[in-house]
């Protein structure tokens, strides 16, 4: 269990830095549009910083297979949200962004949540799936891509409206996150197919399902999508929304599909569904808009 923390403490440091890194790059490209994937990849492909900050991603994506092996989903999503603590500590020291009293006290509230989350977890009490029917991984992701593509060309087209109040990016958040989530799936669906040390076996295991199918799609589709969205919206904000709802996303439906089966002591079982409908809570309450900017004096 405990090398599994590790994995998940190493994947949050380098999601942070990926992060501010990818974020600190894009200040400095061209306006991107989703509209025009082809063109999102190819100027991205231009920036060396930015390129710095996608392998330090794909090195949180590599520890968190290894997480998803020692670890319980509902308790490797409240450490992967703890991470959340050392991205804005970044956002504010090298971006110079500034949250409002509101945004703390909604982000305080999610930590909250879901350190009640892992609270509710025990070694030896909760079991790791080791695999999950696929037809119920697509009857759970499908509706969940078709729902983030769908709020965020809808956040789009309004942002474009010149009339509206600037959105904050609670909604490009929202619906990366939902893209996330089935990646996060189709990441642990990954790692328990990956159990021999034939590599023949291994391969014809994990390509005769859905997941490296649905990791493709979500790593085109979320590459395209969050780094619009990252450019267009602070970090300190639509990261930690597109984080909490990829986190409550997999520790609710993926416990179910991979049969990770809930706490049978009352306790326990109480603070898992009161940190996840405290997150959800605060998630909905959170400000959709930034407030105008202040007039320049006369």
């Amino acid at each position: 269990m405990w090398w599994g923390v590790g994995a998940a403490l190493v994947a949050n440091l380098l999601y942070s830095v990926g992060f501010v890194v990818e974020k600190r790059a894009l200040g400095k490209l061209p306006a991107l549009s989703a509209g025009q994937p082809l063109r999102v990849i190819l100027v991205l492909l231009t920036s060396p910083l930015w390129i710095v900050g996608a392998l330090a991603l794909a090195a949180g994506f590599a520890a968190q297979l290894v997480v998803y092996r020692a670890l319980p989903i509902a308790a490797a999503q409240g450490i992967f949200v703890s991470g959340l603590v050392l991205l804005l500590l970044l956002s504010s020291a090298v971006l110079g962004e500034e949250s409002t009293g509101r945004e703390r006290y909604a982000l305080g509230g999610v930590l909250v949540a879901l350190l009640m989350v892992v609270a509710s977890v025990r070694e030896g009490e909760d079991t790791v799936g080791s695999g999950a029917p696929w037809m119920l991984v697509l009857l759970v992701c499908v509706p969940a891509l078709a729902a983030g593509v769908w709020l965020y060309v809808r956040v789009e087209s309004r942002a474009h409206n010149r009339h509206r109040v600037p959105t904050s990016g609670i909604g490009y958040g929202v619906a990366v996150g939902l893209l996330y989530g089935v990646s996060s799936l189709a990441v642990k669906g990954t790692s328990s197919r990956l159990t021999t040390t034939d590599l023949g076996e291994a391969a014809r295991s994990l390509f005769g399902s859905p997941y490296p199918y649905l990791l493709l799609f979500t790593a085109v589709a979320g590459l395209v999508m969050s780094q619009t969205a990252l450019q267009r919206c602070r970090a300190s904000l639509i990261v930690p929304v597109c984080t909490t709802v990829t986190c409550l996303f997999t520790a609710v439906l993926g416990t179910l599909a991979f049969g990770e089966s809930l706490p049978d002591d009352p306790l326990l079982l109480a603070l898992r569904v009161a940190g996840t409908l405290l997150a959800l809570t605060v998630l909905l309450a959170m400000p959709r808009h930034d407030p105008p900017p202040a007039a320049a004096p006369s």
